[in-house]
């Protein structure tokens, strides 16, 4: 047995993990979505809501809270494979205590001066909204403090092989907001709800696992100018200076949308939300199970098991994401109408929303290959090229999400998001094939066309079948339910009769966890 194939068992299991987990926080997710859509609706309390998470979302953004496990894993892997478990545990240490009190400061100089900083980014919301906005804002603000602390702590516990903290941690932030929805309705139980969900899911969770490795972090201390330190922020540097699509593209929707009309962000959040969910599923989960395995072989020198383990990984999901923007364009209307479309949110939401989501998620292939590809630069130890990249690429695609926000509103931004993200990932993986050698590009594009025909072919099926049955015109559930399930059997059968290896060997690995999941609850 090849250890391509050792490792990508390993990644695929550690991956079947986070991907189950993130599925359930996704589902979670439409659940709270579905409660919000039906006491807040689309209109300038939604846009408040939504608007209030730009400013905390920067402050993560600028201090790598989203990719801490990134910046902590590869340095923490590479001190216990050459220096021993106390230089590993001394790394951890530094970096926990000097984000930790950072953080802190910095949430407190937000809390002050979000005013003008609200005004700067959304200066076409009206007084009301504004107001609304920043409060709103400063309730969820200290979250950041959570999941920058507790994003480190998970990079530990990752780096040990242990990945049930990381995947707790998103179930439980998804079901807080709904517990604080139901407690206390309104925008104001989402919000502390979002709160409570981070200081639980994202940090204490993993601070409880760690009693169980004892030494894998050391006492907290604070040490700005500790060389450990410095070599985690010359790593994590270029994450929090860089503007990658994957993070900014949220934000030009947000800026853009206000400009729009009221209500433009919330309809475009709303699809984002439910397109991001195969994104989360595939590309998120696999990309932080693969970062580990991918160091520890560039760590040993081992380039052919590095080039092998990336490009079946990345055939693997670009497969996946391509099954899935399939399933998400032809069952875009019936999903909105069943998760959305009661109080309200009415009839012309539905269809607005589901419009947007069938253009975006055509975005979804590139969004996974966006999130695996870019671990290959990061076990390198170039996040500064991957971001450079990155950030060239963000920063021109700035302008044609304006010009599409004003010639084609919120339809021409969704083009427009969708087309940076697929242009991109097409960089990306480009860049890194003359960087590394890898991935073997012929596969990579082997493996997506032949699945693009089985996933057209079965959009199109379940199109037809949706279209000529009378019984679920009417029953937005029942036409899902019998949607998804057309689907599913024929891409099923397509692949296993027509998709590749790397493919048919991801979905089988899929069938047999849930197999064994099966038994286990008899």
């Amino acid at each position: 047995m090849t250890e391509p194939q050792d490792g990508g068992r390993r990644v695929a299991s550690a991956a079947g993990l986070l991907a189950a987990s993130v599925l359930a926080a996704r589902l979670l997710g439409f659940a709270r979505d579905a409660l919000f859509a039906g006491q807040v609706g689309v209109g300038a309390a939604a846009d408040a809501y939504f608007a209030a998470f730009m400013i905390p979302d920067i402050l993560g953004y600028l201090l790598a809270a989203g990719a801490a496990s990134v910046a902590v894993t590869p340095p923490y892997v590479r001190r216990l494979e050459r220096d021993g478990p106390e230089a590993a545990a001394r790394f951890a240490a530094v970096v926990v205590g000097n984000v930790g009190w950072l953080s802190i400061a910095l949430t407190v100089v937000l809390w002050v001066a979000g005013e003008p900083l609200l005004r700067a980014q959304f200066g076409a919301f009206d007084e009301a909204t504004l107001e609304e906005t920043l409060r709103l804002m400063r309730i969820v603000l200290p979250a950041q403090i959570f999941f920058l602390t507790g994003g480190a702590l998970r990079g530990v516990l990752m780096a040990h092989g242990v990945f049930w903290p990381q995947a707790a941690a998103s179930v439980v932030y998804s079901a807080m907001p709904i517990v604080g929805g139901l407690l206390w309705p309104g925008t104001d139980g989402f919000a502390w709800g979002t709160l409570l969900g981070a200081a639980v899911g994202q940090w204490a969770i993993p601070v409880v696992a760690l009693r169980r490795l004892p030494g894998a972090v050391g006492r907290m201390r604070a040490g700005p100018f500790d060389a450990d330190f410095r070599e985690y922020v010359w790593l994590a540097l270029p994450l929090m200076l860089g503007l990658g699509l994957t993070t900014v593209d949220e934000w030009y929707e947000k800026w853009v949308g206000a400009r729009v009309a009221p209500g433009a962000i919330a309809a475009i959040t709303y699809a984002r939300k439910l397109m991001m969910a195969p994104v989360g599923v595939v590309g998120q989960a696999v990309g932080a199970a693969l970062l580990p395995s991918l160091t520890a072989r560039h760590e040993r020198g081992d380039v052919r098991g590095f080039d092998g383990l990336l490009t079946e990984t990345l055939r693997t999901t670009l497969g996946l994401g391509l099954l899935a923007a399939a399933a998400l364009g032809v069952l875009s209307l019936p999903l909105v109408r069943a998760l959305y479309e009661h109080g309200e949110f009415g009839r012309a939401n539905t269809l607005e929303v589901s419009r947007l989501l069938a253009v975006l998620a055509c975005a979804v292939p590139g969004w996974v290959v966006q999130q695996v590809a870019v671990r290959g630069f990061y076990a390198r130890g170039e996040m500064w090229r991957a971001m450079t990249l990155s950030t060239v690429v963000a920063l021109a695609a700035f302008p044609v999400y304006l010009q599409a926000g004003r010639s084609g509103g919120i339809d021409g931004l969704a083009i427009a998001s969708t087309g940076a993200i697929s242009v991109s990932a097409a960089i990306t993986i480009g860049w890194l094939r003359l960087r590394s050698g890898a991935p073997d590009l012929g596969l990579l594009v082997a493996t997506g066309l032949r699945t693009t025909v089985l996933a057209t072919l079965a959009a199109l099926v379940t199109g037809l079948v949706l279209g000529l049955s009378e019984l679920v015109h009417g029953n937005a559930w029942l036409a899902l339910f019998v949607g998804a399930g057309v689907y599913g059997v024929v891409a099923l059968v397509g692949v296993r009769l027509f998709g590749d290896g790397p493919l048919r060997a991801g979905v089988e690995r899929v069938l047999a966890r849930l197999g064994r999941g099966a038994g286990r609850r008899s």
